[in-house]
């Protein structure tokens, strides 16, 4: 039997975290054995950039930062649970990466 591997990437922490529920359910519903969600390291960017557009003047600072939150659902695949997992409404704000192995 083979498994599927869903790996969900998102900036919105919610969002991912209501699709992973949502695929566990299905996963659930339909008998299939579920490993997850499972959170992986949360990726921080952070970008340090003057205030002062020409240099000059206090040496004040703007910090940026993006977190890249993700989560990982492991599901032993059936054709019928991963048929239904394919027609979730996924926001443009959440990818999502399956891997069948």
């Amino acid at each position: 039997m083979p498994t599927a591997r869903i790996k969900l990437i998102s900036r919105n922490r919610t969002a991912a975290r209501d699709i992973a529920k949502q695929i566990v359910e299905i996963a659930k519903s339909s008998g299939v054995k579920c490993v997850g969600p499972i959170p992986l390291p949360t990726r921080k960017i952070k970008v340090t950039t003057r205030k002062s557009p020409c240099g000059d003047g206090s040496k004040t600072y703007e910090r940026w930062q993006m977190r890249i939150h993700k989560w990982m659902v492991s599901i032993d695949g059936s054709d019928a649970a991963l048929r239904q997992i394919m027609r979730i409404p996924v926001p443009d704000t959440v990818q999502i990466e399956m891997i069948l192995s």
